[in-house]
């Protein structure tokens, strides 16, 4: 099979776990793979493990240039044919109890997570329009039921539900598909090792008088979250392959969720529905509570 059959991918955020394992699946699938990292380090990496048609791409979200500059050379690799998918998958997690988040955290958690993803979007649209192509925004569970002490990851993947949702309207008259995919926790050793040295800096840095409010329950869920990124979340390769069926679907669902128990997210997801706002919550969060340990 020629490497360029299926067509032409950018995918951001590609030097570790989920956005890593994703470029090399679709390199090997028959994708020709633009491959969004942020040093020559990663992109070296990348490279040497990739089989197929896999090309990195230094392409910090965040900053104006190394987008325009990677947009105009994907340009020049598909010509006409234009941009097959553009997934945005580049995220960064700052957590912690809301009060105690520095306020410059807070602005560049929107800054990738958010106003990032717009940005590269824009920049790519119009290939992704030559070629009728796919836009697929990688949410996560958070972005439909919010979380403690990941206020800040919940928030920007709630906008990205919107802004989903909204592209999939602006655009359906250019023919482009828009599709959201909703991981549970991910099973990333890196970003488990990032995870517990931040939440161990946050707990160290908070006054007595906060640590007597949030220490307790907050290390109980980030002790919990670090689990998942080590040994107890989904494997990256099986999102990886939901993404690639919404690659390859003729027509594709509007969201992916991606869990170890479906059923109990339908059920969740549609008692949300059903039930008062207020009445959802006070069930919802008070069985979480029990279940891990919080107060």
């Amino acid at each position: 099979m020629n490497q360029s059959h299926k067509g032409a991918v950018v995918i951001t955020g590609t030097s570790t776990g989920l956005g890593r394992a994703t470029a090399l699946s679709l390199a090997k699938q028959g994708y020709n793979v633009f491959a969004g990292v942020r040093t020559e380090k990663d992109a070296q990496s990348l490279k040497q493990a990739a089989s197929g048609n896999l090309t990195p791409i230094i392409m910090d979200i965040t900053k104006a240039q190394e987008i325009k500059s990677a947009t105009e050379f994907v340009s020049l690799a598909v010509g006409d044919a234009g941009l097959f998918a553009l997934i945005n998958n580049a995220v960064v997690a700052v957590d912690g109890p809301l009060e105690c988040i520095p306020i410059d955290d807070i602005r560049f958690n929107f800054e990738v997570n958010v106003v990032g993803q717009i940005a590269v979007t824009q920049a790519f649209l119009p290939l992704i329009r030559k070629a009728k192509g796919r836009i697929i925004n990688i949410s996560a569970i958070c972005g439909r039921l919010a979380l403690p002490y990941r206020s800040l990851l919940s928030a920007s993947k709630f906008a990205i539900e919107s802004i989903t949702d909204s592209l999939r309207m602006e655009l359906h008259s250019s023919g482009i598909e828009v599709i959201s995919i909703l991981p549970a926790g991910i099973i990333t050793p890196e970003q488990a090792d990032k995870v517990e040295a931040s939440y161990q800096q946050t707990l160290a840095n908070m006054s007595p008088e906060v640590k007597a409010i949030y220490g307790k329950n907050y290390k109980i869920y980030m002790e919990g979250a670090v689990g998942d990124n080590r040994t107890a979340g989904l494997p990256p390769e099986k999102v990886a392959n939901t993404i690639l069926e919404a690659l390859e679907a003729r027509k594709p669902k509007r969201q992916y969720f991606v869990v170890q128990s479906s059923w109990y997210l339908t059920l969740y997801a549609l008692y949300k529905r059903l039930v008062p706002h207020q009445y959802f919550y006070d069930n919802f969060y008070q069985d979480m509570r029990k279940g891990m340990g919080l107060d």
